[in-house]
Parts: C-alpha cells; sequence; structure tokens
C-alpha cells in the first residue's frame, strides 16, 4: 500500500466524522458556483437591474467565500483535536513528524477535491433548476442553460486556493506529538465544571439590556443603538453557554426531588460537562443560526417596500432644471419625443421649487439651502397623479415636511420640529407642525434635507400668502430666492416608461448632488431596477443563509459524533447495571435536543428582538415574515434532529449488543 493509498484509506475509513464537513463543503461549492453561473449568465446581463445585481452576486460570493474558510478552519481544528490517539499510534509504529504532517496534508487535500468536484457537479446538475428559480424570482425572462467559463474558473480557482491553504495550515494545527499526552487525549478526564457568579450574572445583565434596547427601539435611535446591542448580544451568549448555563444546571441539582428522579440523575450529570466542553462550538452555532435569521428574514421585509413604490413615486417622470439650465428645453424635447415615439399618451405638469437661504434654525444640523412649496403647487402635483388631498392648507409661519419616501415617516415621525428663519426675511420664522401625507416630489430630486438618524424630506410645504411674503420681502432687500423648475410627465402606466431617457439617467436616476444641471427620476425603470433588486437580495439571502445554517448542522453534528466512543462506553456499563432501552433513548433524545435545540432556541430569541427593533424602521408589520422564516428553519432543525437522533441511538445500541 503506498502512502497516497494510506492517506485515501485513512479518509474512507473516517467517513462517518467527515461526512457533515464534506457535505457542507460541498454544498459552499455548489452555491458559490451557482451564484457565478448568474453573475456571468449572458442573459441576465442584458436585464437593466444587472449593475445592481452584480453588487450584491459579488457580495454573496466574497460573504461565502470568507466564511467558508473560517468554518473550515474551524473544523479541521477540531477533527484533528479528535484524532490525537490515532496519530499516537502512527508515531508509536515509526511514523516521522513529516510523514504525519504529510499524511495530513494528503487527507484534506483530497477531501477538499472530493468536495470541490462534487459541489461543481451537483452545481451542473441542478443548473437548470437554479436558473428558472432564480429567474421566476427575480421576475426576467426564463435565462436559458448556460455555463459561462468565467463562473467554472472563479469557482475552481477559489475553491483550490482554498483547499490548499487549509490543507497546508493543517500541519501547523497538529500541535503536541508527545505520545503520552496523544494517547491519554481522549482519556483524561475533565475537571468538574465550574461557574463564576459575577460573569453568570453578568451574562444575564448583558441579553437583558440588549433585549431592553432593542425592544425600546425607535425609528430615531435604532441604528445608533445596533453596534452596541449586537457587542452586548454577543458577549452575552459566549457568557451565557460558558457561566450561566452551568451555573443553572448546578442549581438544579440542588433540586433533590427532581434530581433523583428516574433518569434525570444521568441526563443532568453530564449536562453541565456538555455545556462546559460544547460552549464555543454552541456560541457559533447561536450566533451563525442568528446572522442567517436575522438576514434571510430583513431582505424578505425590505422586499415588500417594493409595494409602496406607486406611493413613493406618484411622477412617471419627474425632471427638475436647476436654476437657469440652458439644457432644459433640449431634453424635455428629447422625453416628449422619446414617449412619442412609442405612442404613450401624457399630462404635462411645470411649477417652480423655491430655494431659499437659511439664516438660522434650532436644528443642529446646519442647512444653506431650504426647498420651498406653495400648498397650491403641492395640491397641483398631487391631482396630476390622481390623488385626492383632504389635506389643509399650512397656517402662517406653519410649514409641513415634504415627504420623499414613504420610508422616511416612521423616522421623520421621531423627528424634533425645527424653527427656520431666511436671508432676507428674519422676521418671518417657519415652524415645523408635521409631515405632508403623501409624496409630491420623489426623494433625490430637491437637495439632500435632513439626516441618517431623524430622517430626510424633500423641502418644505408652506402656505401661498407665506411664500409670497417671503418673496416680496427678499425682492425689498435684494436678496433673491433660487429657483429650480420641476416638470411632470404622467402616464396611464408606469411600467410603460421602462428604459425611456436611458441616455440622460443612470438606471431611472439623476440624483440633484450629481454634478449635472438637471435631476431626474424614470419610473418605470426605477421600478423594475428596484424589484429585481430586492428579489436578488432575498434569494441570494436565501442562499447563502442556507449555507450558513448547514453548517452550522454541521458543527452540531461533528460534536456529537466525537463524543460517541465515550457514550458507548458509558451507556455500555450503565446497560450492565439494568438501563432498559426505552430509558437509554430518553435519555440520548434529552441529551441530543440540548444540542441541537439550545442554540437555535437562542438564535430566536435573539432574531425576534433583532426583528422587533427592525420593525421601527417600516411603515408596515414585519410580523408575517418573521414569523414564516423562524418557522421554517425551525422545521428544518427538527427534521434533522430526528434524522440524527436516530442514528446516533443506533449507533450507541450496537456498542451496547
Amino acid at each position: 500500500m503506498t502512502f497516497r493509498q494510506f492517506a485515501y484509506n485513512n479518509v474512507l475509513r473516517n467517513k462517518r466524522t467527515y461526512a457533515a464537513y464534506f457535505l457542507s463543503s460541498a454544498f459552499s461549492v455548489m452555491i458559490f458556483f451557482v451564484c457565478a453561473l448568474f453573475l456571468f449568465h449572458p442573459g441576465l446581463q442584458q436585464e437593466v437591474m444587472y449593475r445592481s445585481a452584480v453588487l450584491v452576486l459579488w457580495s454573496a460570493e466574497v460573504i461565502m467565500y470568507v466564511f467558508v474558510f473560517f468554518f473550515v478552519i474551524y473544523s479541521v481544528g477540531s477533527f484533528l483535536r479528535s484524532r490525537k490517539r490515532e496519530f499516537g499510534i502512527l508515531l508509536l509504529h515509526g511514523m516521522t513528524e513529516k510523514q504525519l504532517r504529510n499524511l495530513v496534508f494528503l487527507e484534506h487535500l483530497l477531501i477538499g477535491a472530493g468536495a470541490l468536484v462534487c459541489g461543481i457537479g451537483g452545481g451542473l446538475l441542478l443548473a437548470k433548476l437554479f436558473l428558472m428559480a432564480g429567474s421566476n424570482l427575480l421576475g426576467v425572462p426564463q435565462l436559458s442553460f448556460h455555463v459561462p467559463w468565467q463562473g467554472l474558473l472563479l469557482t475552481l480557482g477559489a475553491f483550490s486556493l482554498l483547499f490548499l491553504i487549509i490543507s497546508l495550515c493543517t500541519t501547523m494545527l497538529l500541535g503536541s506529538h508527545r505520545l503520552i499526552e496523544l494517547f491519554q487525549a481522549e482519556m483524561k478526564p475533565a475537571p468538574p465544571p465550574q461557574a463564576s457568579l459575577v460573569l453568570s450574572l453578568l451574562a444575564a445583565g448583558l441579553l437583558g439590556i440588549s433585549y431592553g434596547l432593542a425592544a425600546t427601539a425607535t425609528a430615531s435611535n435604532v441604528l445608533t443603538r445596533m453596534l452596541p446591542v449586537t457587542a452586548m448580544t454577543i458577549a452575552g451568549t459566549y457568557f451565557f453557554y460558558t457561566q450561566l448555563s452551568v451555573f443553572l444546571i448546578q442549581r438544579i441539582k440542588r433540586q433533590l426531588d427532581y434530581y433523583w428522579k428516574k433518569t434525570n440523575l444521568i441526563t443532568v450529570s453530564s449536562l453541565a460537562y456538555r455545556m462546559k466542553e460544547n460552549a464555543r462550538m454552541f456560541f457559533l452555532v447561536t450566533i451563525i443560526s442568528t446572522v442567517t435569521f436575522c438576514a434571510v428574514g430583513a431582505f424578505a421585509s425590505v422586499n415588500r417596500l417594493a409595494d409602496q413604490f406607486e406611493q413613493d413615486y406618484p411622477v412617471d417622470i419627474a425632471y427638475v432644471a436647476k436654476g437657469d439650465s440652458e439644457a432644459e428645453d433640449e431634453h424635455l424635447e428629447a422625453i416628449r419625443s422619446e414617449l412619442g415615439s412609442r405612442g404613450i399618451a401624457y399630462r404635462t405638469l411645470s411649477l417652480p421649487i423655491i430655494l431659499a437661504e437659511v439664516v438660522s434654525s434650532s436644528s443642529s444640523n446646519t442647512l444653506d439651502r431650504l426647498p420651498l412649496l406653495s400648498f397650491t403647487d403641492y395640491k397641483r402635483l398631487l391631482e396630476a397623479a390622481g390623488i385626492a388631498v383632504s389635506e389643509s392648507s399650512p397656517k402662517d409661519g406653519e410649514a409641513l415636511l415634504l415627504l420623499g419616501s414613504e420610508r422616511e415617516r416612521p423616522q421623520l415621525l421621531q423627528r424634533k420640529p425645527v424653527s427656520y428663519t431666511f436671508a432676507g426675511a428674519p422676521e418671518l420664522t417657519v415652524h415645523e407642525i408635521g409631515i405632508s401625507q403623501h409624496v409630491a416630489l420623489p426623494e433625490n430630486l430637491t437637495p439632500t434635507t435632513g439626516d441618517d438618524r431623524e430622517g430626510s424630506f424633500s423641502g418644505l410645504v408652506v402656505s401661498d400668502p407665506l411664500l409670497e411674503r417671503l418673496k416680496a420681502a427678499s425682492a425689498e432687500e435684494g436678496e433673491g430666492l433660487g429657483m429650480d423648475r420641476f416638470t411632470g410627465f404622467y402616464v396611464d402606466a408606469l411600467e410603460s416608461t421602462r428604459g425611456l431617457a436611458a441616455e440622460l439617467t443612470d438606471n431611472g436616476r439623476v440624483s440633484y448632488e450629481s454634478d449635472r444641471p438637471y435631476a431626474m427620476t424614470v419610473s418605470g425603470t426605477l421600478a423594475e431596477v428596484q424589484r429585481t433588486t430586492y428579489r436578488a437580495l432575498l434569494f441570494f439571502a436565501l442562499l447563502v443563509g442556507t449555507v450558513f445554517f448547514i453548517a452550522a448542522g454541521s458543527f452540531l453534528y461533528f460534536r456529537l459524533y466525537s463524543d460517541l466512543a465515550y457514550d458507548r462506553r458509558q451507556y455500555g456499563a450503565l446497560s450492565k447495571l439494568g438501563l432498559t432501552d426505552k430509558e437509554l433513548a430518553r435519555i440520548i433524545t434529552r441529551q441530543v435536543g440540548v444540542l441541537f435545540f439550545v442554540p437555535i432556541a437562542l438564535a430566536i430569541v435573539h432574531s425576534l428582538f433583532a426583528f422587533k427593533a427592525m420593525q421601527s424602521l417600516f411603515n408596515f408589520s414585519v410580523a408575517w415574515q418573521t414569523v414564516l422564516i423562524l418557522a421554517s428553519f425551525l422545521l428544518v432543525q427538527v427534521v434533522y434532529f430526528f434524522f440524527i437522533q436516530a442514528r446516533y441511538l443506533r449507533n450507541v445500541k450496537k456498542a451496547i449488543r
């Protein structure tokens, strides 16, 4: 038998231990390859949303690749620790340290090569299915079966490099080669688990505070709380497993009526050891699962923002000429000509947008200019879009925040009202009294106003007499007011404007802050880009989330089977003392259940509070998406639990009999 054959046989002999790791790696390769198929597919490159989809796809590829690297490093380190006795036997029989390192290198190179081949092979077999599902979810024409050489080369190159680096790293993870340590690795008794009361209280405090901050978050402070809440949750989770869980189990042991009842003695006595030994694995599974739940749930919720599109873009084609733009007439004529060539009937509306210079305001954010719109013009904009106006005009000295997007409403509702005075009329003070009921001007058509914390808006809606007084006072003082000109085109179906005026916009939009002499939005193009981008985010979040979730399951599988030899000896001894098969099944079910469901249960609790905080950013409920996502992942975990529990119980019984 050659050295390579010996390495190959070693992999086969440990196939049960390596199974979950191998399948997780192969699945990661397959999903990476599927993303590459979409990234380089010529059919998708012709779509309007391709540029935004490229960003999503590359982000998914990078996130997945980095995660797989650390997942493989952690798994390999765990596998090597579980095989110390085997390495001791090999060294005892004359294998040199160099040969041992070469053996480990070849073994992991074989596993990596096998995962790469199986992953790409699975991707090729299921490529058509993924392309069909992706096309339907993205809402693009059916993508034909096509395997771009760039995607195949990217996958081969990226994962060949990854598995080569990991195989080289394994030789540095072998650690001590002292025979006495290698042979006693599995037999060395673990010290009794101890828990610190201070650290246990710290765990409870960190989790309690983070949950409280998440539950009471508002649209105005949720972003500032995100980082400290995340940090406290991560730290609290770690101390929960290493300290608080052991502390609670020790308290349970003092409840003798429960502890001495039937098989509870066996279950509880080993539970503290398992929690302490598996603390790092529990911590990783909990954090990975929480990230998966939150990512998929967040993108599923964000996808609903597409339902608000028509409210955010009442003008089908909006054009704002900055100041005395010389290109205005040429651009408007080009738009009219293209609408006519497509046979699209349209209505137009033009009106001025006043830009007033702000002298002072009660806000800490300094503003140079503030767009002002008269209430009459506000009504004209809404009526042109077919929206009934039920609002009353602001009184003298009052103003409504001109809403730029419905998603900004929750933050603006938390905003502290601000007062303004303007150049040329310092005696005129304007106070914010609320928010407009509707979006009249789409966002990005006026100078940026507001901030990320309190929300942004498109300007102020003031009464007609107040605006006239401001104009007159400014004219008397010789200050003058800046003025942009809005022109809107209204059609019967916004889908008909998809791709219109492509040479004037970037994917349907030119923001006011750009260096061009105009700002512009094309609703049909923006609707297509937004819809497909949100769907792409959800689709690839599901793919990447599935990779994360399967990796978490792989951790659980390996941790369970690493204790198999010890459990066989323990239950074998107990069976000789009269432990029945029914009692054995009950004990194993409880122990495996703790291993599988404690991390998932804590991840679900983390996610629920995260979704509660996220709810403050939306104008609609995300409860349905939350329940659906969490229930789906929990159902998969239950199925996985029963499958593994049955196999594990069968393996333990084989050794006893």
